[in-house]
């Protein structure tokens, strides 16, 4: 074998193994409420809280299997199997694995659970580079190597893909600026009585320090943050929910205990007012 060939060889073998190999350091300014256990409850119709006090993960049921929306942190993997258990649903029905963000803080468990339930991932294009390296290559927390397991992805995702489960059809917003490929879901849902247009919503948070046009590694931040908000604010749905559960105050809305009430989470309010915030943010850092 010709060495130039012999080299290349070794790279497409030997890239791989270092990637996964690589040290795993998951930031260590963590907010109490994302590790602190949360009751699992029914949202509305086929979707349910598994998540953290405040790291929201949902899991959407199907006729063929369900969905799992984000994975919180590394160590929240056994807490979000129990919580699908209380529900009375099994972690090994998982058939399909969507992200919010490619951040540590809602992609920490997924090459676990991915692992163990041999679901398919699904994540936007733009940040599957992150999720495959563990975030390494993310504009505001790589750069030091993966702060969470990388995983590989199997579906990539563009702008308005459908991502489809049995009688359940979720449409993948594109909505950057969290991170390169952030995104959100909107999807119909029914329950006994009517049906709700839902929308995971990734609220688009600013992550860095710097003014927004001084990002050497997201040329693009400004204007695709604009376009993001833009977007968002004209959305139409009943019911929102987030990434995290602060952000759509969920602990206003239900307590542990309380019974299901899907008009709990009707608040267009609340999603303007957080969308206004976010502007103000940007606004003074564009």
């Amino acid at each position: 074998m010709p060495m130039k060939s012999f080299i290349l060889y070794l790279l497409l073998v030997i890239s791989p193994l270092v990637c996964l190999s690589q040290e795993v350091k998951e930031p260590r300014d963590l907010s109490p409420e994302w590790a602190k256990p949360y009751e699992p409850f029914r949202i509305v119709g086929n979707v349910y809280y598994v998540g953290t006090a405040d790291l929201a993960c949902y899991l959407i049921t199907t006729s063929k299997g369900n969905i799992l929306i984000n994975t919180g942190l590394a160590a929240s993997a056994p807490m979000i199997e129990a919580n699908i258990n209380k529900l009375g649903f099994k972690l090994a029905d998982v058939k399909i694995l969507l992200t919010t963000q490619a951040h540590w803080d809602h992609n920490g468990a997924m090459a676990e659970i991915k692992k163990k339930t041999g679901a398919k991932l699904m994540v936007n294009e733009k940040d599957v580079p992150s999720m495959e390296d563990g975030g390494n290559s993310d504009y505001a927390y790589g750069g030091s190597g993966s702060t969470f397991q990388p995983v590989k992805v199997d579906r990539s995702l563009k702008p308005n893909d459908i991502i489809e489960l049995g009688d359940v059809r979720l449409t993948m917003l594109h909505h950057p600026g969290h991170s390169k490929g952030a995104s959100s879901f909107l999807f119909t849902v029914k329950d006994d009585k009517k049906s709700y247009q839902v929308l995971i919503a990734n609220m688009p948070t600013i992550v860095t320090n710097k003014k927004l046009t001084d990002v050497a590694a997201y040329p693009a931040l400004s204007e695709e943050m604009a376009n993001t908000l833009a977007a968002m604010k004209s959305l139409s749905f009943d019911i929102w929910l987030s990434s995290h559960a602060a952000q759509f105050k969920m602990h206003s809305k239900h307590k542990p205990g309380d019974a299901y009430n899907p008009d709990a989470f009707i608040d267009r309010t609340g999603y303007d007012a957080a969308l206004a915030n976010i502007q103000r943010q940007y606004d003074a850092k564009k």
